[in-house]
């Protein structure tokens, strides 16, 4: 899958939970750093195992329905969380991948982030960072042009110009909630962000051959947004092995 990031499938983690049975083995894994915050290790594997449960019960339905779509084996399924960034050592940026297979055509595969305050022991969205947040406000809409900026630049990397269309591009808006799974990036200034990264899975943005992409939003493009926690955490460059590791 072309632009996906899971170096933790060579390593072979065992799972910190895990289902298996007839029907499916699902599992979730934890990178070593995650495992070193107990809060942020407990916070990541209570969600976890509610993905396992919800995924458990489904495909024992589904089996119940229609006992042919198992006859070669149960579902697999498997999410990884890694951490991306640690930030003025408050900050962390954790990245959550899933793998799932129920025997389709291809199996599939999502992405998403969590933002974590190791301060207040909490998950937290990016707004503490910016001015203003609203919805279709001058932060969103200048984050969103930006965002699709580097898409088209990514695609155009991966010969996949003819799909940097609006119509690909038409569920972002210009809204926390609509614009893209978001991570603070890694910067050659230690302790800051370079700016930030948005996660997408296959299907988000271009065809499934496409694989997942990431667009990378510099500080200096936010810099009129900034709140003053945000002017004291970014800063530097993006380092160069991020940007061809992740994307």
């Amino acid at each position: 899958m072309c632009g996906a990031w899971t170096p933790m499938q060579a390593a072979e983690p065992t799972p910190v939970a895990q289902i298996k049975n007839r029907n499916i083995d699902a599992r979730i894994m934890l990178d070593d750093r995650i495992k070193a915050d107990p809060a942020l290790a407990a916070d990541c594997l209570a969600e976890g195992r509610r993905w396992l449960d919800k995924n458990a019960a489904e495909a024992a339905a589904s089996r119940k329905q229609d006992p042919q779509l198992f006859k070669d084996g149960g579902w697999d399924f498997e999410r990884i969380y890694q951490v991306r960034s640690v930030v003025v050592d408050r900050y962390v940026s954790v990245i959550r991948s899933d793998y799932m297979d129920t025997h389709g055509a291809h199996p599939n595969s999502d992405v998403n982030t969590i933002l974590w305050d190791k301060t207040a022991n909490k998950r937290i969205s990016i707004r503490p960072f910016l001015s203003e947040t609203a919805d279709n406000g001058p932060t969103m809409k200048a984050m969103l042009q930006a965002v699709i900026a580097s898409l088209k630049v990514e695609k155009k990397k991966r010969d996949a110009a003819d799909t940097a269309t609006a119509e690909w591009f038409k569920d972002l808006e210009p809204r926390l909630l609509k614009i893209g799974a978001v991570t603070l990036a890694p910067s050659t200034e230690a302790g800051k962000s370079s700016g930030l990264t948005f996660h997408y899975p296959p299907y988000a943005v271009g065809p499934y051959a496409e694989g997942e992409y990431v667009a990378f939003v510099p500080w200096e493009t936010l810099k009129p947004y900034l709140s003053p926690e945000g002017q004291r955490i970014f800063g530097g460059g993006r380092p160069k092995g991020d940007e061809n590791e992740r994307q």
